[in-house]
Order: C-alpha cells, then structure tokens, then sequence
C-alpha cells in the first residue's frame, strides 16, 4: 500500500480487509482482536493515528510512534499475546505532519489456523465487514480440524466392520474405471485387497478398519449415514431466473443425495444429462463421435470440485448445486485454501480431503491437479459466457461458484466497439465488454482478466495498461481498474436507441445448458443476419438444418447472432417451447416472421 492507495482507502469506511486504531500513545488492546481476525480470514491492513467520527476516517496521527511502532512489533513476536509469530509487513507515512503506521497482517496457514489471543482458542476471531466476531464453536471446531495432522480423511474407523461397510458393486465399478485409466498397474481383482492396497483399507493392531475415505467413497448406505449424519449434496433445478425467484417458490426437480461419493456422482451426472444439450462433432483424427454437452467440462469440474472438496466433519451444512434458468450455483460447506489468484493459477494447491481427491484423479473423473478451476473458467470463456463468479468466504469457511449464463459480449458491444476508433485484440475487447456488463463503479482486478483466459498476471496488467493508455479503463489501483464514466455514459446513450419491435420473448425454461442467455436491455432488431435465417426457415426445421442451410458450422455464433435474436424477437417459435434442450425440438415461423419476410419480398 502506497500512500496515494491509503488515501483512497481513508476515503471510504472500513472493511473486511481495512482496520483503523487511533493508537496515539499505545497499541489498542482490540487492535489484537483485528490481528486475530485477520489472520484467520483473508488478511488485512491495520491502520494506526486514524480514528472514526461522524462515520467518516480522520487522520489524528500517532503522537508517540517509536513507543506504538516498537510495542507493537514486539508483541506480535513475543507469544504472550497472540499463540502465533506474526510477521506483517509495516508501512510508515507522514500526512499532514501526522505519523501514520500500516501494517499489513497476512492470512496465516491452514495448518496455523486458528490464531488466538491469551493462550485461549476461545478467543480466536474471524473478520465480517468491518468488525472482528469472536469464533463460535462450531467455527473453531472447523479450524482445528483443518489444522489437524493427521488429514479427516484418512482417519480410520474402529466401529465400523470392514466385511460389511462396502458396496460392492461401487468397488467393482471404481475397479473396472481404474483398470481401463491405468493399465500398466496389475490388476487386483479382489475387492477387499484393492481397497486395502490404496489405503482405503489399512491395518492397525493387526485389524483391518476402514478410513473415512474408503466409506465416504465406497461405502454402504447404511454406513455413509453413520459417519455424515446429513446430506452428501442437495440437488435443486428450478425453472425460474435467478433475479426472479424466492425462497418459498417450489423447485421443479430436487433429489437429496445420501448415498456414497461416486453413486452421488453418477446420480448426478443422469440427472445432469437428461436437460443438457446434446450436439455431437466427430473427431477429425479417431473419426469418433463426442456429443459431451458443450458446457459439460465446466459442470463437471464444478461438480467434482463440489464433492472432493466439501468439509465432511461439518455436519451442520450440506453441499448443494442450484440450477436455476439463467445460471447454476454450486455451494460448499469449507472455503479453499488458496486465494482466487492461485485457484487460477496451474499448480499442484494444498487441499482438505488428499485421499479422496486423489480416489477421483486416478480414474480420470478431474482434471490435473491444480487446474480444475482454471478448466471451468476456460470452457465457460469458449463459450463466449460472463466469467464464472468465485466467492471463497474464510470466515465463513464456505465456497461458491455461479456459472451465469450470459453472453459477455453483446451485439450493442459489438457495434459500440466499432464506435469508439481503437483497434482491440480479443483478449482487450474481452476486458472492456466484462467492464462495460458491470455496474457503474465495480471494479475490474487483475484477477478478474485472467478469469476471461489470459494466462498470467503479467499478461492481464499488460491488456489493462493498454485499456488505460487507451482511455477506456482508468485505473483505481496498481490491481483494480474501472471503465471511464465518459465511455460508459455513451454506451448507455447508444444502448438506449436501440428499441424493441415487439415484446421480448420469454422462453419458459432455459436451463444453464442451452443457447446463451441475452441480456434484457439489448432487444434485437431484425438484423441481416436474423432476415438470412427467416429466408431459409421453411416449415419446421432442426437447429443442424438451419445452420446447414445457411452454410454455417460455428453453432455459438449462429445461436449468438442468428437464432436467439429471432426467438427474442418472437420471429421464430420453438415446437416444444417446454422443453428447449429435447432432441426432437424444431424451429418455425411465427406469424410476426412471416409477416416481416412478406413485408421484405414486397
């Protein structure tokens, strides 16, 4: 922190990861509650000579700051105060003829967690908003058991029999998955002594007792409910956009599963596949068919993430996937580790449950270690779609992801960026379409670039750097940038002369899995493109044969820029409007088309 960003921030208020003391001639007591807090949370600046009046930041000053500097420092290493060593990075200012100190407190390890004051683990405090919250219990049994050695996972279970806990036809198929993933391994045809050999199995005392692993992945009904007394995953589809449902609105299809690991998966993925939707492309090298659905990487990743991950000593809350029409919300009980930069960063990331991820890397169900997320974000950017939304709650120990299914550019985007007499890369007119679809004063991170696919953060700070050389972003911080209010006041001027024929079109349902969603501001008109395909809509016609018919091949720009402007437009009219995704779903005109192409034949 500089003192311009320091600045910026006393303008403000205080947040979860933003703490002032006035500390004029000591250190607060409470400024070791904020140290708690945040090294337990996500890390933060604590800020002395600054105190609050009126609801706004004042800058008093430390009228001692060698006595303040040094005691501070000083407790932060003398383990009476706080169980940890604590090592911030401090910053000195001078405003004013005012000495201000900062003092950045890093989020401390997993296996460091929870940092407490007094030799007391009661006293552990977590950062929400701006105040410091003294731990629950339930929240500090959640802390030791991640910091615990010995992984939850892996812990054997005395109480439970290893002749009877298993479902065997899970472990002949687990068996028949990893014989076909990993040939050069000697198959070991019993069920028993192939558990045992990966340590799903292990001998104790010259006993055979199962893990947790091997009965959470494996296990019989009976037992899976024995040691998670609640939900492995509460499965909800619900047929409504997400801005337009509530909570007392009944969901369409809900399975609540309690069976072991992988039946969850395959339960799952049955459910997942009946409302996907299913092209198919051969392979141009092995001639195969692949009809993976074409958001299935990102679904999948998410999934498995989702069940590899979740913290199963919390049986307080359970996992859930939420797939409303407009987007699928995937939650779990048990944050990440990692930062949202290192999620997408390729390397191998710390994580809650090693026996359990690797059950699931051996027979090729995720990705290489370290890039699941990375995938999710790469095949939704393919897409064309919003980047994924990633809400990684420390204090909460919770994770989110939200796949939203929305074109990140638009055609209002793509004829303003004709507009503005800046030649951009796609990488460039990625950043500004992610910038322009935000609200007026969100920001854009670093991190929120390389969520669009660049690779590096260099890279990002480079399409950044140029936006702003540019006069398109203006940047807020060395990390955080903002489109220019001048261009986001003629974007909304030149998206305001953009108006309606008709009244838009509402689908029924969309699932996540279709045709991109449009936005509700930009209406189409009848374009060059959508008139092209009322000329070739001849009685009812298949998505493959309008695109065939029109000489195309891309299908996400002839649903971007072809069929979806003509169904938001009330053209063209699907045959089973109840059922976007089915294999039998045709398109014909409406009598609004047939009229428009009359109107054009005369």
């Amino acid at each position: 922190m500089n003192q311009d960003e320091l600045l910026a921030r006393l303008n403000g208020f205080e947040w979860n990861d933003f703490e002032c003391k006035r500390a004029q001639r000591g250190v607060p007591e409470d400024a070791y509650k904020t140290v708690s807090a945040f090294a337990n949370t996500a890390g933060g600046w604590l800020v002395f000579g600054v105190s609050e009046r009126d609801g706004e930041l004042e800058i008093t000053g430390v009228e001692e700051p060698d006595k303040v500097q040094n005691d501070f420092l000083a407790a932060l290493r003398g383990g009476q105060k706080l169980n940890r060593v604590i090592a911030v990075e401090p910053r000195k200012f001078e405003i004013d003829g005012k000495h201000i100190f900062a003092f950045h407190v890093p989020e401390s390890s997993r296996a460091d967690k929870p940092v407490y004051l007094k030799g007391d683990p009661r006293q552990s405090y977590i950062r929400r908003g701006a105040g410091d919250e003294q731990c629950t219990p339930s929240e500090l049994e959640r802390f030791l058991r991640d910091a615990a050695q010995d992984r939850y996972d892996g812990m054997a279970l005395p109480d439970i029999p290893v002749d009877r806990c298993f479902d065997l036809e899970t472990v002949k198929w687990y068996q028949a998955q990893f014989a076909r993933r990993n040939p050069e391994h000697p198959e070991i045809a019993d069920p028993i002594e192939f558990l045992l050999n990966w340590n799903f199995i292990v001998e104790q005392s010259g006993s055979m007792l199962p893990t947790r692993a091997g009965v959470l992945l494996f296990g019989d009904g009976r037992y899976v409910r024995q040691i998670l007394p609640r939900p492995v995953l509460d499965y909800q589809r619900i047929d409504t956009p997400f801005d337009q449902w509530s909570a007392d609105q009944r969901w369409h299809d809900r399975y609540v599963f309690e069976e072991n690991i992988f039946q969850t998966w395959q339960g799952l993925v049955a459910r997942y596949m009946r409302i996907a939707e299913h092209p198919f492309s051969l392979d141009p090298a092995t001639l195969r068919r692949n009809d993976d659905p074409p958001d299935y990487v990102a679904f999948r990743e998410a999934a498995i993430n989702l069940l590899i991950h979740q913290d199963y000593g919390d049986h307080g809350r359970k996992a859930s996937i939420r797939l409303f029409a407009d987007r699928t919300i995937f939650w779990n009980p048990g944050d990440a580790f990692a930062t949202e930069a290192e999620l997408l960063d390729p390397t191998e990331k710390e994580v809650r449950n090693p026996t359990i991820v690797k059950a699931f890397r051996r027979i090729g169900l995720s990705d290489q270690a370290g890039t699941g997320i990375r995938a999710i974000f790469r095949n939704w950017h393919d897409l064309g779609r919003v980047p994924p939304k990633l809400k990684n709650d420390k204090a909460r120990k919770e994770f989110e992801l939200v796949l939203i299914n929305r074109p990140l550019v638009t055609e209002a985007m793509q004829r303003f960026r004709q507009t503005i007499g800046v030649n951009l890369t796609r990488e460039q007119a990625d950043v500004l379409a992610l910038g322009l679809g935000r609200s007026a004063g969100e920001r854009i991170s670093l991190t929120d670039i390389r969520g669009l696919g660049v690779s590096t953060t260099q890279q990002a700070k480079q399409i950044a750097d140029f936006l702003v050389r540019q006069q398109l972003l203006q940047p807020v911080s060395e990390t955080l940038f903002e489109v220019r209010d001048a261009l986001r006041q003629r974007f909304a001027r030149a998206t305001e002369q953009v108006t309606p024929q008709v009244p838009p079109h509402v689908t029924p349902h969309v699932t996540p899995h279709v045709t991109p969603h449009v936005t509700p501001q930009v209406t189409p008109q009848v374009t060059p493109q959508v008139l092209a395909l009322l000329r070739k809509a001849t009685g009812e016609m298949a998505r493959q044969e309008l695109m065939d018919a029109l000489g195309l091949k891309d299908r996400k720009h002839f649903g971007d820029a072809y069929l979806q402007p003509a169904l938001e437009a009330g053209l063209l009219e699907m045959t089973i409007p109840d059922k976007p995704q089915s294999s039998k779903q045709r398109y014909r005109l409406t009598e609004q088309g047939r009229a428009v192409l009359k109107k054009d034949e005369a």
